[in-house]
């Protein structure tokens, strides 16, 4: 087998504009001239929104044969913090599931006390109880923990197809690289943290993230979206509201992969996506889940239908109200009014798109278990369907 590699991605990475693992650079959708709605922030990524940090651990290693417990690996971790790791101080959360067949843990007191208490986890499927259990000890040992017990929010998308993903290769270290070497500033995108054995759309995906400004006059606020994308069949895929997916011909290798997921459901559509929304305006709980509900919208512009077979589950969180959860007595606390709210849904709708097509983009031609190939999208081929359709900005 080959030597492990293992990267993780943080402080480094989040210094270089579109930086790849290997320190290249690369496009994103816009720089593709892909047409999009919307002003994004300085960095067009959730950690526009002031204090969220992002670090990832992935993790790529072996070629060939699966050997399960020695690979090939194509995974990792990904961890989000609201307010980057000095703080403990929880914040204002709503979730929603768009089709349930996946996980996101620590859901249900969400639900019921409306505070997310730490990081936002996503890694691969089989990975999420190694994720939890490593999540509370960094958090207990940094003194980190908000209750005396922790109950923490991880996600997962599948990665078995280029993955080894009865290996549990995932261990407690590369969950505390993710959270000691996460930062503001750029994130990598494409075969990164958790979404480094990722497919979407027949195509190879993962990591995308995108930001949106709200017009000052709704008040000046911030939506930064960060996706892991493993969702989706080749014919549904829209780009800018084109048939992408439908206009670039299919190699044998993206037709073993769509014929090995229609061998599961009816439309081919087989896996998952998570979606995670920050924002700094001042939002409550329960318009937090609405802001949540919103990110569907943003994934069925990219031509998805939540088939059976996906887990597509959304978390939405606000960095406003600071020190809410821990206020000895009652503390006011500010809310966005329902009459500008709207401006947040469509930043939402809009930065989710863009994320996930960030994602396309910025992924590369993967192969994993047993030979497995995953093929990037081909920017060219990209490029010329959407000018056929005049939807090309450049």
């Amino acid at each position: 087998m080959a030597p492990r590699f293992v990267i993780a991605l943080a402080l480094f990475f989040a210094t270089l504009p579109g930086a790849t693992a290997s320190g290249q650079t690369k496009p994103r959708a816009r720089d593709l001239g892909v047409p999009f709605d919307g002003v994004p922030g300085a960095l067009n990524a959730i950690t526009d929104v002031t204090g969220v940090e992002v670090g990832m651990t992935t993790l790529i290693s072996g070629e060939g044969p699966l050997k399960v417990g020695d690979g090939p690996e194509r995974t990792g971790v990904t961890a989000i913090l609201p307010r980057g790791k000095a703080s403990k101080d929880p914040v204002f959360a709503g979730w929603f599931s768009m089709n349930g067949n996946g996980e996101m843990t620590g859901t249900t007191w969400i639900e019921e006390g409306g505070f997310l208490e730490g990081p936002i986890f996503i890694t691969n499927t089989h990975s999420v109880g190694a994720v939890r259990d490593a999540s509370i000890k960094w958090a207990a040992d940094r003194g980190r923990l908000f209750q005396p017990w922790a109950l923490p929010v991880v996600a997962e998308t599948a990665d078995g197809f280029l993955n080894d993903i009865n290996g549990f290769h995932v261990k407690p270290e590369h969950v505390f690289a993710a959270l000691d070497g996460a930062s503001p500033g750029r994130v990598t995108e494409g075969n990164v943290g958790g979404g480094t054995g990722m497919n979407c759309y027949g195509f190879k995906c993962g990591t995308g993230t995108a930001s949106r400004k709200i017009e000052a006059r709704f008040g000046g606020f911030t939506v930064g979206v960060l996706v892991q994308a493993n969702h989706g069949a080749r014919k549904l895929l829209r780009v800018a509201g084109v048939p992408v997916g439908q206009e670039i011909p299919q190699t044998a290798a993206a037709r073993a992969a769509d014929d090995a997921a229609r061998q599961h459901d009816a439309i081919g559509e087989l896996g998952s996506i998570i979606i995670v929304v920050a924002t700094d305006a001042p939002l409550l709980p329960h318009q937090l889940k609405r802001i949540a509900r919103r990110a569907a919208l943003g994934l069925g512009r990219t031509g998805s239908v939540s088939s059976n077979g996906s887990g597509d589950i959304f978390i939405a969180f606000s960095t406003a109200n600071a020190g809410a959860a821990s206020a000895p007595e009652p503390v006011p606390v500010t809310m966005m009014s329902n009459e500008k709210i709207s401006a947040v849904f469509e930043a939402t709708v809009d930065a989710t798109e863009e994320a996930i097509v960030n994602a396309l983009v910025a992924a590369e031609t993967m192969t994993g278990v047993d030979g497995h190939r995953s093929e990037a999208i081909s920017h060219d081929a990209l490029r010329q369907a959407l000018r056929k359709y005049n939807r090309l900005t450049k």
